[in-house]
């Protein structure tokens, strides 16, 4: 059973070594998607990140209705619905995103190539999130949000299925499914020099089928397993967390599948780079460029676990099993990340407001 029991974090190591490889190849990043999206009207990259989404929700759509994976299982459907808590963590986690200079999955990408400002942010980011779950900051996270859980009573949990069922309306999941995936697809691809671009359409397949096939695995050793297995496909803040305690406190325990996916998105990025000729050493410049990494990487660990994951966990993870706190993460995410970049880049957290870059 021991050796059945490894097979699952050694699937995470597999699939995140693919998606280490390719993003770092390949240079995916939210936040330089946003980035180069609002201050140089390129879009191709946000276009590239949306694809991975939508495959991700295609794929894991697809298998949840020949009954391969079970989204009400997740963790995004059974944990109850709070809205403040997923709009204030989605708002501090985007916001740290910008003053790190990346999001989880980035930092482990830099991480890769020997980033040692990225080593820094996931400490910190590690700490942070473990902190919210379980240690100091929690008590303040579950006094501040708790009181707000609202829990969608149906067998299906707070996914849109659940909302559907609620209402009575379950009949129209699966063509309103089609409506919503077509609709995405057509923005991503409405742009012909984002469809002319095959590396981007590239990455975009690549990484949703890695998030996809996370599921897929772990519902399958779900079912078939003799010990407890979570049903997850890709985060990068908890399980950051998890990673960091599994290697300093825990002993004889098989981690789980997110903790081997942590671990190979590193290798993957580090055999990336080595092929690139890319492994640098890299410090942060002075004392002001360090406490704005620590600040930041606390920002993005302790807002992870409030709004339920990151850029990956929430917006590609929780959105391809269509949970309700996804379409307002990502909103909460992308404005912290605008006002933490304004702040950087245009004197002031609101300056983007007057700014001529604003209307896009």
């Amino acid at each position: 059973m021991i050796a059945t029991a490894w097979l699952l974090p050694l699937s995470g190591i597999g699939i995140g070594i693919v998606m280490g490889f390719v993003a770092r190849r390949y240079h995916f990043c939210t936040l330089g998607a946003l980035e180069r999206y609002w201050y140089a009207g390129d879009s191709t990259r946000l276009r590239s990140w949306v694809l991975v989404a939508l495959v991700a929700a295609a794929l894991t759509q697809t298998s949840e209705l020949f009954g391969l994976v079970d989204g009400s299982r997740t963790f995004y459907a059974t944990t109850p619905l709070n809205l403040l808590g997923v709009a204030l963590g989605g708002l501090m986690f985007g916001l740290g995103m910008a003053l790190v200079g990346t999001c989880g999955f980035g930092a482990l990408i830099r991480l890769g190539g020997g980033s040692l400002r990225a080593a820094v942010a996931l400490t910190g980011i590690a700490l942070s999130a473990l902190a919210a779950q379980r240690g100091l900051t929690a008590q303040t996270r579950v006094a501040l949000t708790e009181p707000f859980d609202m829990t969608v009573s149906t067998a299906h949990g707070a996914t849109l299925a659940g909302l559907l069922d609620r209402i009575g309306l379950y009949g129209l999941l699966i063509p309103l499914t089609i409506c919503v995936l077509v609709a995405i697809g057509y923005w991503i691809f409405r742009d012909p020099a984002f469809r002319a671009n095959r590396e981007r359409v590239g990455v975009g397949l690549v990484l949703g089928l890695c998030v996809a096939l996370g599921w897929l695995i772990t519902s399958y050793f779900a079912s078939v397993a003799f010990f407890p297995v979570q049903i997850e496909a890709a985060n990068f803040v908890g399980p950051v967390g998890d990673a960091l305690f599994q290697i300093i406190v825990t002993t004889g325990e098989v981690p789980h599948y997110a903790v081997g996916l942590v671990c190979g998105v590193v290798l993957g990025a580090a055999v990336a780079a080595w092929r690139a000729d890319d492994i640098r050493w890299e410090a942060c410049d002075d004392a002001r460029e360090l406490s704005r990494h620590v600040f930041g990487s606390f920002l993005m660990g302790t807002g992870g676990i409030m709004a339920l994951g990151c850029t990956i966990g929430q917006v590609v993870s929780a959105a391809s099993v269509f949970a309700l706190s996804a379409p307002l993460a990502f909103a909460a995410m992308a404005l912290g990340a605008r006002i933490g970049l304004s702040l950087l880049l245009e004197g002031g957290p609101l300056a983007f407001l007057r700014s001529p870059h604003a209307a896009r």
